[in-house]
């Protein structure tokens, strides 16, 4: 249903102080809290409500505690635990006296994201469009940008063979035991020592007594596998119950390490992926390709992200351009004359007139003074990943499933350009009252 309205006055605020006569008015966040066009944002929102059920939270609210959790880089329980005592936190979200208590369900953040995952670029353009009203961005700055991918890594531990082995293992029991299916024998204390015993033994090279352990627990996950299907055959209900968690264990059990093709990497996050950048001291990352596109120039405000996709499936750099440059161009409105791009990205499908308006390092035709000049600027687009993933949550995702790879890069670039946007409040301020104190006053005749 359509989130609730914001309650009207009661009969004892008259003896309540309001938050706009106890806060500093002139706070970058109660500037930003006012320009930011919440009407808009709830009619885009309109969408994702039914008629029917029991009302949602508040839009300004709930997207309020978005923009607070990733401008300031804080988790789910930081951004409640530091809204019930910081008055601009609860400013920015709508609310007109200081709250004691939390007025709303801390679950409430989980089941928005899964609302409104498909309708978040809203919220990143409005930081541009907020960008562009503070002076901080100019609609001339987007049409030079800066494509780039990075791996946005998922929340999981580095996958061995013996720990997804093991946690098969241990798994599989659990699930038995809830389900009230006995098993002949459930190997947990024996998958336990085994999965310890191999990393020793690969932590002093001994690989011939690791394969050993592996073997182990190989061997004991199989006889696992055989007796729960043995004794699920003829019960249709609890044969759905463990067809995910078999599946899963066959994939760990018959993967090897060199094997080409789709492989299980986490027992809770199957849709992780081994993608290699070619990183000397990092080989190898777990997680979710992402692509962020960046104004190629720096403007007033700072390098402002203008587009952020995650890109599952690990596809070449180059056949990513097809998809995002019709998004940019949508969320931006501004047609793109420049994109530039680094050597990864040659031999790239970018659709129609744009082929010729890629330019790759490297690349040596059609290559002009000024086009050197803006390829000088392409590098400054890794700060700004640094940026997205050191002070915004896309270092760790800690969201679930496939619809969280692709939400959390889209509020990582918003909540960067929210910093940026109160930085650029701020710098504006200062030159404001510096330039008040030093006025001098007209003398008179």
């Amino acid at each position: 249903m359509r989130p609730k309205q914001t309650p009207k006055a009661r009969h004892d605020d008259l003896f309540r102080a309001r938050l706009d006569q106890i806060i500093n008015m002139r706070h970058a966040l109660v500037i930003l809290a006012d320009k930011i066009d919440w009407t808009w944002l709830d009619d885009e929102l309109a969408d994702c409500f039914s008629d029917e059920g029991r009302p949602a939270e508040p839009v300004r609210f709930m997207l309020g505690m978005f923009m607070l959790k990733h401008t300031y880089g804080l988790s789910d329980e930081q951004v409640w635990d530091r809204w019930v005592h910081d008055p601009y936190f609860q400013y920015f979200t709508g609310e007109a006296f200081f709250q004691h208590a939390l007025p709303h369900e801390r679950s409430g953040m989980s089941h928005w994201r899964e609302r409104i995952g498909d309708h978040l670029d809203s919220l990143l353009a409005e930081t541009l469009r907020l960008a562009h009203d503070t002076g901080a961005l100019k609609k001339s700055d987007l049409a030079r940008v800066t494509v780039d991918t990075t791996v946005q890594p998922k929340n999981v531990t580095f996958p061995t063979d013996a720990k997804l082995l093991e946690t098969a293992i241990q798994q599989l029991g659990k699930l038995a035991r809830a389900h009230g299916v006995p098993l002949r024998q459930s190997y947990s204390r024996l998958a336990k020592r085994a999965a310890m015993m191999a990393g020793r033994y690969a932590h002093a090279k001994q690989f011939k007594r690791m394969g050993r352990e592996l073997r182990f627990l190989r061997t004991r996950l199989g006889r696992l596998i055989r007796d729960i299907r043995r004794k699920t055959r003829d019960d249709t209900d609890l044969e759905e119950a463990f067809a995910v968690a078999l599946g899963r264990a066959s994939q760990i059990r018959s993967q090897k390490q060199r094997q080409r093709g789709w492989k299980l990497y986490s027992w809770h996050a199957p849709e992780t992926e081994c993608i290699g950048k070619g990183k000397a001291h990092r080989p190898y990352e777990f997680g979710c390709k992402v692509s962020p596109t960046t104004t190629n120039r720096r403007c007033k405000g700072g390098q402002f992200a203008i587009h952020a996709k995650a890109l599952p499936g690990r596809p070449y750099d180059g056949h990513t351009l097809a998809t995002v440059i019709p998004e940019i161009e949508a969320l931006t409105g501004a047609t793109l004359k420049r994109i530039l791009a680094d050597a990864g990205y040659r031999g790239h499908n970018a659709p129609g007139i744009y082929k010729l308006r890629v330019f790759t390092t490297g690349q040596k035709r059609r290559v002009t003074p000024a086009i050197k000049r803006l390829m000088k600027r392409r590098a400054a687009v890794e700060p700004v990943i640094g940026h997205l993933k050191g002070g915004h949550r896309m270092e760790r995702n800690y969201l679930a499933h496939k619809q969280g790879d692709a939400i959390n890069p889209i509020l990582a670039a918003a909540g960067y350009n929210f910093r940026l946007i109160l930085k650029w409040i701020r710098l504006l301020w200062f030159y404001f009252c510096y330039a008040r104190e030093n006025i001098q006053p007209a003398k008179t005749a």
